[in-house]
């Protein structure tokens, strides 16, 4: 019993600790991992971005030194007496104007000293011996000796790049000591680099080359970068040799020369597993790169903070789990066991406790027998409540319900709130399809779009407003006027008819009158019907109201006169039928003139054929009943002025043709063959009835005669016969189905396969395969 029961519990352990992996751990796993590879890249990329923000600036703070530099010595050459002294060299003929054209320049020189990292600035003279700086000018030899000592070893390399033309040509590093003028005894030493600029700057045999030299140790406090994370920084020529320093590193030539091939400017390059390179070029000198090297253990340290933290949190929350689902499975086993032989001894209607797998399965399922039972009952239940609470308002507003005692029982008997003397006002909506969508639309469809109409029209009123549909292509609202909320049905109206403006349908809105208790309403709705029977045939949505009617519609004629019948007749004995669809057209053009009402063209227009079918039934003899029911239903059906024209040029070709084409049975068999060899493909009824010289409604008629059905019942009978094949012959996805048999989306699908087979897809393929 004590291996049993530890057995169980153990499983208890695992069945917690599984479910606090699949809904914790998973989650925590999962954004530690998003956390290791996005947050700590976004981190490293923003610490790469941050110092190649800050090498960028670097440069061009180096870059911007260096070109004021040349800025300075070009203006020093073609500003200052240079030019002048030139001339007088070799002319002993006035020594007063020479010597103040060597001041001058010396005066010049010592402006460019005062410069920060300038630590001599001279003259040097090619074509005589003569070199002049801000504090003396001399011989070259004694220059070189007393005033600017070059250590031996450089001088040779030095003294060698004043030859040719040189424009701002910057020479190697070279030491120059520290002594007093005409002494041996050197006080210290450091290292220069010289920018040479000769002049004529165009010339290569220069007159005489301006030297600037730069303190090297100066330069190397401006090339330094205040990040901890920079450990050195150098200007490097494209050998890889270092021109400048600042800091200990060592930089071999492989390793630069590797980074510039393999690494673009401002990327890492890592040259071992602590020290990465990154390099930017030189804007002022293309042959100088400015390299950086990085601690990438302290750029990097906010990642490697996080990464540690994200692994601390995952390991925490394992062992948290574990211990949790190690306690849970000790305290919980027994009210388990206890809670299993209570239920043993339960039964519940026609549910009986499931056998098999340990106490906590059985409780399980169990439990999910009632929650699954009592979801059922509930969303009956809610379900049903919208149902019966819109058909106890249809019949309120058709009169079943007329005196306040049988509303109030069954309101409670339903549980409708209601206030039995309230003043409201119904408004009646009637909506006709245009002819186009009559068969494209499915009654689903059509379905659907008064639902989402009757969702629409409660949420506009600012007062509570009812609506209920009262028949299939009717809907009624029961406008409240609420004594706080101001409230005019003429607004809501207007605003109900915004909504109404669709492609799909003509609608008109009656307005009743308004009564003052619940018991009345359906006073209000029998007058918001008559209204209804004064819309016109505009397309758009239109309200109907006392007002609009009085003012709007032109009173006419409803019948035909004695006259205009014999003229019918006789316009057809004398075979003229194009002057009989004129007069049609001659009489709906003076409707549409004077606002006729539809009810008043309908009855016209049914006269007109009527007239007709008796002038052709007066020679034919064939009376066909259920056609010419067919032909007074089409003028009924008709929404607008120009479906109105439309319908009687169809009636004039099946009443007065000829003869009908000998090639039409031939036509219709080539489409249906066509239909079967691209059903998967837009078939457009617009396209076939253009194919046949006919109209939409003409075709689909003809179509249903000669086929047996309507077209758009044959294609969707053809695409079903399809699917069947797929579904019981291939592996094929539902999805891969839809396409294949010409469908947009697999919801339109299964909603059709459903409605011609009765089952979802993969039932069918379920039932026919087992």
């Amino acid at each position: 019993m004590r291996r049993v029961l530890h057995t169980h519990r153990t499983a208890l352990f695992w069945r917690f600790f599984a479910n606090y992996f699949a809904l914790i751990l998973i989650p925590v796993l999962v954004a530690s991992v998003l956390t290791n590879f996005f947050v700590v890249r976004l981190i490293e990329q923003d610490a790469e971005k941050l110092n190649n923000t800050i090498m960028q600036h670097f440069s061009e703070q180096t870059d911007a030194t260096f070109a004021a530099l040349e800025t300075e010595m070009v203006n020093m050459l073609t500003t200052s007496n240079v030019k002048t002294f030139l001339k007088t060299s070799g002319d002993t003929s006035d020594i007063a104007q020479r010597f103040e054209l060597i001041h001058s320049l010396m005066q010049q020189m010592n402006k460019l000293d005062s410069g920060s990292l300038v630590y001599k600035a001279f003259l040097y003279f090619a074509n005589e011996d003569l070199v002049i700086d801000g504090n003396t000018y001399t011989g070259k030899d004694e220059y070189f000796r007393e005033q600017y000592p070059i250590k031996d070893a450089d001088k040779l390399a030095y003294l060698a790049n004043y030859r040719g033309k040189q424009s701002m040509v910057f020479t190697g590093p070279h030491t120059v000591y520290e002594k007093p003028p005409f002494t041996s005894d050197i006080v210290s030493s450091h290292s220069n680099i010289a920018a040479l600029l000769s002049y004529p700057f165009n010339s290569n045999s220069p007159d005489v080359y301006l030297a600037v030299n730069v303190d090297l140790d100066k330069m190397r406090e401006q090339l330094g970068i205040q990040q901890k994370w920079v450990t050195d920084t150098m200007l490097v020529d494209p050998s890889g040799a270092v021109l400048i320093r600042n800091g200990s590193s060592e930089l071999r030539n492989d390793s630069f020369l590797a980074m510039i091939r393999s690494s673009p400017e401002h990327s890492l390059f890592v040259k071992s597993g602590q020290k990465a390179l990154s390099y930017v070029k030189s804007r002022f000198n293309d042959s100088w790169y400015y390299v950086s090297v990085i601690d990438l253990p302290t750029l990097l340290k906010p990642a490697q903070t996080i990464r540690a933290i994200t692994i601390a949190f995952l390991a925490l929350f394992i062992a948290l789990g574990s211990l949790v689902s190690y306690y849970l499975s000790r305290k919980l086993y027994n009210p388990i066991r206890d809670i299993k032989a209570g239920l043993e001894s339960q039964r519940l209607g026609d549910m009986s406790v499931p056998d098999g797998g340990n106490e906590f399965d059985v409780i399980k399922r169990f439990s999910g027998l009632l929650i699954s039972k009592n979801k059922e009952l509930s969303q009956m239940v809610s379900g049903m409540y919208p149902i019966v609470q819109e058909h106890f308002i249809a019949k309120i507003l058709c009169g079943e319900y007329r005196d306040s005692l049988s509303i109030e029982y069954y309101a409670k008997e339903i549980d409708f709130p209601y206030k039995p003397k309230t003043t409201a006002t119904v408004l009646c909506i009637e909506i006709q399809y245009y002819a186009p969508y009559t068969d494209q639309l499915s009654e689903t469809s059509k379905s659907f779009i008064l639902a989402e109409l009757k969702e629409n029209i409660r949420k506009l009123s600012p007062a509570s407003i009812w609506v209920c549909q009262t028949s299939s292509d009717q809907l009624a609202c029961v406008l409240h006027h609420d004594e706080t909320v101001r409230c005019d049905p003429k607004e809501t109206a207007d605003a109900v008819k915004i909504l109404l403006q669709q492609p799909y349908y003509k609608a008109s809105i009656g307005i009743g009158k308004t009564v003052h208790t619940v018991a009345d309403l359906h006073m209000s709705y029998s007058h918001a019907l008559s209204m209804l029977k004064y819309k016109s045939l505009h397309a758009g949505a239109e309200i109907c109201g006392e007002q609009s009617v009085w003012n709007e519609r032109a009173s006419g004629d409803s019948f035909l006169s004695v006259g205009e019948v014999n003229r019918i007749f006789n316009r057809y004995k004398a075979g003229d039928y194009e002057s009989l669809l004129r007069s049609v057209f001659d009489l709906l053009d003076a409707g549409m003139r004077g606002n006729a009402d539809a009810y008043q063209m309908k009855n016209l227009c049914s006269d007109v054929l009527n007239a007709w079918i008796r002038a052709v039934e007066s020679e034919r003899n064939d009376f066909d009943i259920t056609l010419y029911s067919e032909l007074f239903a089409s003028v009924g059906r008709c929404v607008t002025w120009e479906e109105m024209r439309q319908t009687f040029r169809d009636i004039h070709g099946v009443l007065f043709r000829t003869m009908e084409p000998s090639d039409r049975k031939r036509q219709l068999t080539e489409i249906v063959a066509y239909i079967q060899n691209h059903y998967n493909e837009e078939l457009s009824i617009e396209q076939f009835a253009a194919q046949m010289n006919m109209s939409v409604g003409h075709f689909s008629r003809t179509f249903k005669e000669e086929v047996g059905e309507k077209y758009v019942e044959y294609i969707a009978k053809y695409r079903m016969q399809k699917a069947k094949q797929f579904l019981l012959e291939t592996d094929m996805k539902i999805d891969d189905i839809a396409g294949q048999v010409g469908y947009w989306g697999r919801n339109s699908f299964i909603r059709n396969f459903r409605r011609y087979e009765g089952v979802t897809p993969a039932k069918f393929r379920t039932m026919h395969q087992t």
